[in-house]
């Protein structure tokens, strides 16, 4: 009988007990990867969301609009009467003062009208004193009865009257020539700057819509401006006449302006569906130019209570904006919404059926189907509410 050796006895025992470790490894590892298919494959059929409260709050938010900067006060100065350019006393670029001679025109014809309304004038003066003078001697005679028939004397009363309203008409187109010829100094009718000069001198100028078109002079005030923007209707909710907005310029980009809402147009323009606003901007520096764009930051304020949601429980869809809630079955229930405002804390939606305290899918797309089951997974702190 041969007798096995020891160490080679250990050796077969070692093999064993490796094969056998190593197959319960292998099962260990086999079930593991079973266990983490089925919770992908549950996970895949029943995804698990995490949920926040739909509640009711305020939204701040900005806009952000481009605005165009204009005078506050603009002039286009015209000739009143036909004439000549006779003298520039200013010219692009000064600074005028209100009432100050801007310039000086002439029309010799005029001068000529105005001597002739002169003697109009004497020449009716003379006419009425006469009738005047027969008047009152009749008057005067008629006191004696019998000496002078009524008839006369309210002829005689009637020849004055119109010789005196002649004379007054006489008045009257001697100032209205005169007023004509004060028309020849165009003066500044506000304090401003002289933005365009567009005649020479000895230029045959008149009135606008006669042959001239284009003004001799335009005065803009810039010491203050007007910021005008458009608002578009959807973003109207927001606006308040008290609020201010800040705005910069391509000019000057390092440097932030603020103006003050001063004036809301209270109606939608019908061809860009929007607002008019202005803003008053003190320009005393004189930095800023009337014709610049600006970029305009306008707070919105959310005037009524709505519902507030974070922006990633929004989806929007080529078809639909919706949100996901969670009903008392754990399935999924999209709800058509209408989006208001926008901001860095969340945004506003508006829609029918939905009530404080619903669940809402807080990450939600449309891979999460109408009516399929979902797993609602834990919050985290302080993010269950907006």
């Amino acid at each position: 009988m041969k007798i096995l050796n020891p160490t080679y006895i250990c050796s077969v025992f070692l093999a064993a007990a490796t094969l056998s470790l190593s197959a319960c490894h292998s099962d260990e590892k086999e079930k593991a990867e079973r266990q983490e298919a089925q919770r992908q494959q549950q996970d895949i059929e029943v995804p698990p969301v995490e949920a926040v409260t739909l509640t009711k709050g305020k939204l701040s938010s900005s806009l952000q609009v481009p605005g165009e900067l204009m005078p506050y006060q603009q002039v286009s100065l015209y000739a009143k009467v036909n004439s000549y350019v006779k003298q520039y006393v200013v010219d692009v670029g000064s600074e005028v003062h209100k009432g100050q001679l801007l310039i000086q025109l002439e029309a010799p014809e005029m001068n000529s009208q105005l001597n002739s309304a002169k003697a109009r004038i004497r020449q009716q003066e003379a006419i009425y004193l006469a009738s005047k003078a027969t008047y009152d001697r009749l008057f005067n005679t008629a006191k004696t009865p019998g000496t002078i028939a009524q008839n006369d004397l309210e002829q005689a009363d009637a020849r004055r009257k119109a010789d005196l309203a002649n004379m007054e008409a006489a008045k009257s187109a001697y100032q209205e020539v005169a007023s004509n010829l004060a028309y020849l100094q165009i003066r500044a009718p506000f304090d401003g700057v002289v933005s365009e000069r567009n005649a020479s001198l000895g230029a045959y100028v008149g009135p606008a819509g006669q042959g001239s078109a284009t003004p001799l002079l335009v005065i803009q005030q810039q010491r203050k401006l007007r910021l005008v923007i458009s608002v578009p209707e959807v973003n109207t909710g927001g606006l308040s006449n008290r609020e201010s907005v800040n705005f910069t310029v391509r000019a000057l980009p390092n440097q932030n302006f603020t103006a003050r809402i001063k004036r809301l147009a209270g109606a939608l323009d019908p061809r860009l569906r929007s607002e008019r606003l202005e803003m008053d901007v003190d320009n005393s520096t004189k930095k800023l130019l009337p014709g610049m764009y600006a970029e305009v930051n306008v707070p919105m304020q959310s005037k009524d209570s709505t519902f507030v949601i974070p922006t990633t429980a929004l989806v929007q869809s080529t078809e639909k904006v919706f949100v996901i809630r969670i009903d008392a079955n754990h399935h999924a229930q999209w709800v058509d919404v209408q989006k208001g405002l926008q901001g860095k804390d969340g945004v506003e939606i508006y829609g029918k059926g939905l009530n404080p305290g619903d669940k809402l899918v807080k990450t939600a797309t449309d891979e999460i189907r109408d009516g399929q089951p979902v797993k609602e997974t834990p919050a985290k702190k302080d993010e269950t509410k907006i």
